[in-house]
């Protein structure tokens, strides 16, 4: 049987699709934390302070250097509070190297509004651009050694597609975006199955066109994964490197673990 491969793109394409349905339930879901369970901007008690129809004009800068993620998530929070009343002029795009003092966005609209809004916002491009500037920063440690950074599901509820779009941003790969997708099978599944062939075999036949990862953690069970077909291996604090990669055939490996950077 011919391996199923593990197609960074597709899950990419997958991921697009799902934020556009997700965005506005997790934007609405950070609104209503704020809003005693409504979206309704008139529930922000101190904003009333303000005049009702005084109008301001804001500009957000950057206080680090970073990769900038969050910008639909910017836009929809003020679509929620206001409809089309806030004009937001962007200087940056997701993805994009952004500097100490940079302008990021400069936003246009009802003075309460703005003040409303200002923290949910913020609360989404900091977290985004946080993950997409770690990620760029492990990304470019990596750079020449044909090793590929992924994701794991190890995401905040609530914020799957928003974290694993902020991971493309900053240049890494989505691992399966959910347990619909991908096989991944580790030690309770092995030992439910029998052992690791039984588990690839029964997955293959479930799922003919879902990738099938193996979790291992000796040389045996890697082995028993390469000659059952597993597409993707996983090496699950695996100390004898040289020996996987000596058993290294067309299937990907992986790689679990802490990570630490050498100064």
């Amino acid at each position: 049987m011919p391996p199923r491969r593990y197609n960074p793109d597709t899950r990419r394409d997958e991921l697009l699709e799902r934020i556009n349905l997700d965005i506005p339930g997790a934007v609405a879901q950070a609104l209503r934390e704020d809003l005693g369970g409504t979206v309704d901007a008139n529930n922000d008690i101190t904003a009333k302070l303000l005049p009702e129809n005084s109008r301001s004009h804001a500009t957000v800068i950057t206080r680090e250097n970073g990769v900038f993620c969050g910008k639909r998530w910017v836009e929809e929070v003020f679509i929620q509070l206001a409809g089309d009343d806030v004009t937001i002029i962007w200087h940056v795009d997701d993805g994009d190297v952004i500097n100490t003092n940079q302008s990021l966005f400069e936003l246009e609209g009802p003075s309460r509004v703005l003040l409303t809004g200002e923290r949910t916002a913020l609360n989404f491009v900091q977290t985004l651009s946080g993950v997409a500037s770690k990620v760029r920063h492990y990304v470019e440690l990596l750079e020449g050694t044909n090793t590929q950074l992924l994701d794991t599901r190890k995401t905040l509820p609530g914020l799957r597609s928003a974290l694993k779009y902020a991971v493309l941003c900053g240049g890494g790969a989505n691992h399966r975006l959910g347990l619909s997708d991908a096989f991944l099978i580790k030690e309770n599944h092995i030992i439910a199955s029998g052992s690791v062939r039984q588990a690839v075999e029964k997955a293959s036949w479930l799922h003919p066109d879902a990738p099938v990862e193996v979790e291992v953690e000796n040389l045996e069970e890697l082995d028993e994964a390469l000659k059952a077909g597993a597409d993707i291996i996983m090496l699950d604090n695996f100390e004898n490197r040289t020996d996987a990669r000596s058993r290294q055939t067309h299937q990907r490996q992986g790689a679990t673990g802490s990570v630490w950077q050498r100064h």
